[in-house]
């Protein structure tokens, strides 16, 4: 029976592993817990084009709007045009969508949600279903890609292999490698990183969402999500003032906070005005609440932080690898769904689809691993992970232009930390410097415009 190995357990890896199963293959997905996801810890939805009145063809255009006709258009139609598979795969799982609500950048209320925890509630049910149809969970870190001229025969864990004669990878982004995050604190892109030191070439690293409304309290950096803003709250500064359409794509929204911020000013999320934020938003309230704020009486502090890694190893349509026999999906992956920027609600669409149309394209390419050769491993530490951070915060962040970019790379030279983790945090600093242009998550203050010699990817081998 041909084996495959699911290396993560968001949303993304466990679509996969349940359609492989049903497939009659041997899955075993390691994982370091459902709950250290950015899938379990996403707030508001899934969208989906499948209301009366909403079509296909206008969510690829807000898509496509959104991410600054960066997109690979093929891409997002291949992943929208499967909406209603992935709405029939939840569903039949028994998942119940409460709500239909508008976020930032759509042009129709179609980000399906469940009590703003949608996230939550997608990766128990999933997991759950691939417990019972038999997926070997295995608990730990993957700690490397078992690569050999550019095949994979399976990953390392303990410092021993795991054979698989297909390997997924779905663990992940890279926004822990910035200093303000509300996501997983794993998703440090280390695979990423390794994938690329193997062969693997990234793709639009510079690339990196700042969602508008993180909150920064006494339990850490939490996320107060779109949705707040779609059912009508109000960003405000502290005299008072509303500075931009709430509505807006993440990116533009993001930047004018920052400016805000900038010049002094403290900026407020005023949702006072929605009623039952209790019942509509009960993990938002919960902490707001622990940290002293009543969002139903009192303003929400934001600041932008680090949400989304729009890059990712760069795959095909089908989402495989330029190595043979591994595969990305989910965040992990880039294949020019989002563009330059991603529009809200779509990344879960992206988890489900990549899960199905993986085990469709492995159906098809029928990996098969009949010899192992000698593989090596190396035990690397994590090293300076904080000064790491700082950096690519302080030098590649919300706002960049071309002498903190090279300053960022100098002093990166310095860093004592992983060099997967090196070569990746290059790539965001390198993609950035080259892309002398402004669109969407990428903002440059000495270059603030689209320019058409820019709108391609750009891809980053490690040289």
């Amino acid at each position: 029976m041909t084996e495959v190995g699911v290396i993560g357990g968001g949303i993304a890896g466990l679509t996969a592993a349940i359609a492989l199963v049903k497939q009659g293959y041997d899955v075993t997905l390691i994982h370091a817990g459902i709950k250290n996801t950015n899938s379990y810890l996403a707030q508001a939805g899934i969208a989906l084009p499948i209301l009366e009145g909403d079509s296909p063809n206008a969510h690829v255009l807000d898509t496509i709007r959104a991410g600054r006709y960066l997109n690979d258009e093929e891409t997002v139609w291949n992943v929208i045009s499967k909406s209603s598979e992935a709405y029939t795969f939840l569903t039949s799982l028994g998942l119940k969508f409460e709500e239909n609500e508008v976020e930032g950048g759509h042009s129709f209320p179609r980000v399906f949600t469940i009590k703003n925890e949608t996230g939550k509630h997608m990766t128990k049910i999933l997991y759950v279903r691939a417990k019972e149809l038999g997926v070997n969970f295995v608990q730990g870190i993957a700690e490397a890609l078992a690569v050999r001229d550019k095949k994979a025969y399976g990953i390392f864990l303990d410092g021993e292999l795991m054979k698989f004669d297909g390997t997924i990878l779905a663990s992940g982004g890279y926004t822990a490698l910035f200093k303000y995050t509300a996501g997983s604190e794993l998703n440090l892109g280390t695979l990423i990183g390794d994938a690329i030191m193997k062969g693997a070439p990234a793709r639009d690293l510079e690339f990196v969402q700042f969602h508008p409304t993180g909150f920064a309290g006494k339990n850490g950096v939490k996320l107060v999500s779109e949705a707040v803003r779609g059912a009508g709250a109000k960003l405000v500064t502290e005299d008072g003032e509303r500075f931009v359409n709430e509505l807006e794509p993440r990116d533009v929204v993001a930047r004018a906070i920052y400016r805000q911020l900038q010049s002094g000013k403290r900026v407020f999320l005023d949702a006072t005005g929605i009623d039952d934020f209790k019942g509509r938003f009960p993990q938002i309230y919960a902490f707001l609440k622990k940290e002293g704020i009543n969002p139903e009486r009192d303003l929400i502090p934001v600041f932008p932080i680090a949400h989304y890694s729009i890059g990712g190893v760069s795959v095909d349509l089908w989402y495989r690898t330029p190595i043979r026999n591994l595969y990305a999906i989910g965040e992990a992956a880039s294949n020019g769904f989002h563009g330059a920027n991603r529009l809200a609600s779509n990344s879960l669409l992206e988890c489900v689809i990549s899960g199905l149309e993986v085990v469709r394209t492995i159906c098809r390419d029928r990996p098969r691993i009949r010899e192992t050769p000698e593989l090596r491993y190396s035990d690397n530490e994590l090293g300076d992970i904080e000064s790491l951070r700082e950096l690519l915060w302080g030098y590649a962040g919300i706002v960049r232009d071309g002498a903190s970019l090279e300053e960022g790379l100098r002093k990166l030279d310095g860093i004592e930390v992983d060099e997967r983790l090196k070569i990746l945090a290059m790539g965001v600093l390198k993609n950035a410097l080259i892309r002398k242009e402004s669109r969407g998550a990428h903002f440059r203050r000495d270059y603030p415009y689209m320019r058409k010699e820019f709108e391609r990817p750009l891809f980053w081998t490690g040289f």
